[in-house]
């Protein structure tokens, strides 16, 4: 029997691809075991024993890229992570990484403890953590190609999603048309109006919820249906008939499916699911952090399955004048679905497999 850690917490986009991977490798070993080092604070605390599998904690370690009093501190924080790391790590046949506030302590750790590293890197610009890990491995696998840096030579495999994301392309790929109508009328919306979906991250975006609740009552005078979530740390604004504020959504695949429009931040995960699902966006990309989600989000501007604009233009005010046009684009360019990701565990996997059987 082998262990395998995966690292990878504080967000539903390093925490899903991992619980991908996670399912597909119990699937291929299931007299292995699979533990998830992750933090005290972020979505793997309910998504990872929801899963069925086992959750480490360690210290949250913020690997800040501007001076500040904080920076001080950095030096004491990981030799604490990473010792806490070490004790889960040591004795593991693998670590697999996927970026966030765990992985940096946990690729040291593995290292120290001379366990296998394969890191995979969702986003179209490579993140700190993972940027470091890669000087301890060249087991490395990304979504989408890059052109600079130890990830431009690493193995493209697309974006591991979700079952219930590739089981709805396995079992309706014939019929798109009734599984969307479907879809809007198990929300609970009339399937003859349009739908907005809203989502402003696993943690909500308090920009993009003040412009919503700015705009709803003129969304819904127009006839345009919303369903919004705000994040679970938000307060949720009251219900009304076609408006559902949600504090997270569990079931994001029959969201996607019944969404006319979809107005969202552009984390990778989400932008793989848009594409998975043949949806059409307006992405407002998060403007601090590695500055990843503008590429990722222009990725598919590029093909004509979404616009980008900048947080300090998305107002009330360029919603409701341009919500029209956005409905119509959606409609004209909403693609059917995509199977570009629908094998990315099983190629991760395959990595991992290769890993270990040349150490």
């Amino acid at each position: 029997m082998k262990t395998i850690v995966f690292a990878g917490g504080g967000t539903a986009g390093h925490v899903e691809p991992a619980l991908s991977v996670a399912e597909q490798w119990m699937k291929e070993n299931p007299e292995d075991k699979c533990i998830f080092i992750g933090t005290a604070y972020g979505l793997e605390t309910t998504l990872v024993p929801a899963a069925g599998f086992t959750l480490r904690t360690i210290k949250r370690v913020v690997l800040n890229r501007k001076v500040s009093p904080s920076v001080l501190l950095l030096p004491f924080n990981l030799f604490q992570a990473v010792m806490q790391a070490r004790a889960i790590i040591k004795g593991a046949s693998l670590l697999i990484g996927f970026g966030g506030y765990v992985s940096a302590a946990s690729y040291i750790a593995a290292k120290s403890c001379g366990v296998p590293i394969v890191i995979h890197e969702a986003n179209a610009r490579p993140g700190i953590a993972n940027r470091l890990g890669a000087l301890f491995t060249s087991a490395l696998a990304i979504s989408t190609p890059v052109k600079n840096g130890p990830f431009s030579s690493a193995l493209i495999t697309g974006m591991p999603l979700k079952s219930s994301i590739t089981s709805i392309i396995t079992r309706h790929e014939s019929d798109w048309s009734h599984v969307r109508t479907a879809s809007k009328r198990a929300l609970g919306f009339d399937d003859s109006l349009a739908l907005v979906l809203v989502v402003g991250g696993s943690q909500g975006s308090q920009v993009m919820n003040t412009v919503i609740e700015q705009s709803v009552a003129s969304l819904l005078e127009k006839r345009i249906q919303v369903m919004h979530s705000l994040g679970k740390k938000n307060t949720l604004p009251s219900a009304q008939s076609g408006y559902q504020p949600h504090s997270y959504i569990a079931d994001m695949a029959t969201a996607y499916l019944a969404a006319d429009l979809v107005i969202s931040r552009s984390g990778a995960v989400t932008c793989s699911e848009f594409e998975a699902l043949g949806k059409y966006a307006l992405f407002v990309p998060l403007a601090i952090g590695n500055g990843e989600q503008l590429p990722n989000a222009q990725h598919l501007a590029d093909l004509g399955r979404a616009q980008v604009i900048s947080q300090k233009e998305f107002t009330s005010t360029w919603l409701l004048s341009h919500i029209d046009s956005l409905l119509e684009r959606s409609k004209a360019r909403s693609a059917q679905v995509s199977t570009a990701n629908s094998t990315a565990h099983e190629k991760i996997t395959a990595l991992m497999q290769n890993v270990l059987s040349s150490h």
